[in-house]
């Protein structure tokens, strides 16, 4: 008897620990959250809140660290050279891992945040100063960015883990990028849209673009913002539409080898 066909499996993440007020409702829906840890938002107080409400949640928890660049919310690119860009990332991951273990959490991964995320994606300096500064404070933990990019190409010759991750909740460019956020329908606010976004990656690692060109997006993890316009109903309508279509969400940290 042959055994039975395993069910496809996904990750949904949030980034959390932004000010944002939806925090706790999205911790009842996604998997796993990327808890932003001094450098666009967020203290000790908000990083203790939300690494307590994801372990209560059963949540897998990451960091989210970004540029220093709390006036700008981390969205300004080029804000740092690589050679200045360690120093900060060690600081900020040092913070969360800190507050993680006085709250008995384990850290799965980190996930830069905005312009930083963009930035190491496309230049390969940042993405080695990034991986070389995740290596220095947190080795062990897997790192999220976008798929065939500088970031995943510098995390694998480190042979740091790498999950690649789509956006059920942004528009995607031709080049399989995101749209910068300027561009009038880059940010998505319809549930029913994130959630044929989210199937389309989860089910067949492609995207629609703002073209109309289908991408490839192959991805271990979606990721909803938790500050975008109703986020909690398009988490809620994403999850519904992946548990509709058989799709299992689980954290990558937490599946069987």
């Amino acid at each position: 008897m042959s055994a039975p066909e395993e069910k496809p499996v996904i990750d949904l993440n949030a980034d959390l620990g932004e000010g944002a007020p939806d925090d706790d409702a999205l911790l009842g829906i996604v998997t796993s959250c990327s808890i932003a840890c001094g450098g666009h938002a967020g203290d000790a107080t908000s990083m203790r809140q939300t690494l307590i409400a994801a372990r209560e949640r059963g949540v897998a928890a990451g960091a989210h660290p970004s540029y220093p660049d709390r006036e700008g919310f981390g969205r300004r690119g080029g804000f740092l050279s690589a050679a200045e860009l360690s120093g900060t990332v060690v600081s900020q991951l040092a913070a969360i891992r800190g507050i993680a273990e006085e709250e008995a959490v384990k850290l799965a991964h980190v996930k830069p945040h905005g312009a930083l995320y963009n930035d190491a994606a496309a230049d390969a300096g940042l993405a080695d100063a990034l991986c070389d500064a995740v290596i220095a404070a947190a080795p062990d933990l897997a790192l999220i960015g976008p798929p065939a990019s500088q970031l995943e190409a510098s995390a694998r010759q480190r042979g740091l883990r790498y999950w690649r991750e789509g956006f059920v909740d942004r528009a995607y460019t031709d080049r399989g990028t995101l749209a910068p956020r300027s561009e009038p329908g880059a940010v998505y606010s319809d549930p029913i849209r994130a959630a044929a976004q989210a199937l389309s990656i989860a089910r067949d690692g492609q995207a629609v673009a703002m073209s109309g060109k289908s991408v490839a997006v192959p991805a271990a993890t979606l990721c909803i913002h938790g500050d975008s316009p109703d986020a909690v109903n398009m988490a809620l309508a994403v999850r519904a539409a992946l548990n509709d279509a058989g799709i299992r969400l689980l954290a990558p940290g937490r599946r069987r080898p």
